[in-house]
């Protein structure tokens, strides 16, 4: 069955590949990216690997929160006029390091990408993911306990500190959202796609090659679609060990899960967003 799945960061890396096998099995891939020229390349490339491909293209920085909401904005209006629901959401999107990591509204570049932004656009998009729906988040092997001055950005961070710190955030609100709808879906997981993998990232942030960014692609695909991850709310999944394992310690407390979605809202009630 073909499915509608907005996959974010899908110019290059593990996104790119992504985005070539879901249009490989016929699903509709709405596909983002921060660069109208890339994306416009993008769309031409696929259509003529897959001259079948449904695929459309949305341009945001997400690390500019308004851009976030009008991405949210723009696909919510979409899918309105075909009548759609929106059946899978990949927050893959994200950075490592940055030459200048405070945004516009005074917040660390590398949470707003990493954490907050995926944050918005999860809850923007939740009128359009329906009970079946999944919501897949990039999360990381490399986990480190939040500061959460830093993530409000009130406390600097070098590149390393806040890669590991933001990838933990999302893993715990991926928990506390995804055991809060349980119920009523969409599921919500996070997934490690697999250590040091062939990504621009991982190049810049450790000048190494890496693996196979298909061994990643792979994952999200079947985090995205699959059986194997239809009982996984919450869950964390860790493909450098091929299996559901426990993250970080801090993402099994329930409590330290909650204040960190409260400031979470906090910051975005601050910013007057959160609503599409």
């Amino acid at each position: 069955m073909n499915k509608t799945i907005l996959l974010t960061g899908a110019t290059d890396g593990i996104g790119l590949e992504t985005a070539k096998m879901l249009l490989a099995q016929g699903h509709t891939v709405l596909l983002h990216g921060r660069s109208q020229a890339k994306l416009n390349a993008l769309q031409v490339a696929l259509t003529e690997q897959y001259p079948n491909a449904s695929t459309h293209t949305y341009i945001a920085d997400l690390s500019d929160m308004s851009q976030v909401q009008t991405l949210a904005k723009n696909v919510l209006a979409d899918l309105a006029e075909n009548n759609n629901q929106l059946d899978v959401l990949i927050n893959n999107a994200g950075v490592y390091q940055l030459v200048d990591a405070t945004t516009i509204d005074g917040l660390d570049a590398r949470f707003v990408v990493n954490t907050i932004a995926p944050y918005l656009l999860t809850k923007l998009l939740l009128p359009v993911l329906g009970h079946d729906s999944r919501v897949v988040n990039v999360s990381s092997a490399e986990q480190s306990s939040v500061n959460l001055n830093a993530l409000m950005g009130n406390t600097e961070l070098s590149d390393s500190a806040a890669y590991t710190q933001s990838k933990l955030a999302i893993t715990m609100w991926s928990r506390h959202l995804g055991l809060e709808l349980k119920d009523t879906g969409p599921l919500v997981v996070s997934v490690n796609p697999k250590s040091l993998l062939g990504s621009k990232m991982v190049k810049d942030a450790y000048g190494i090659d890496g693996g196979d960014l298909k061994i990643g692609a792979d994952i999200f695909c079947r985090a995205a679609l699959s059986d194997e991850f239809k009982d996984a709310a919450g869950l964390y999944f860790d493909n450098d060990t091929g299996r559901f394992a426990p993250p970080h310690v801090d993402a099994l407390d329930n409590a330290k899960n909650q204040q960190l979605v409260d400031t979470l809202d906090s910051i975005l009630a601050q910013l007057k967003l959160g609503k599409a």
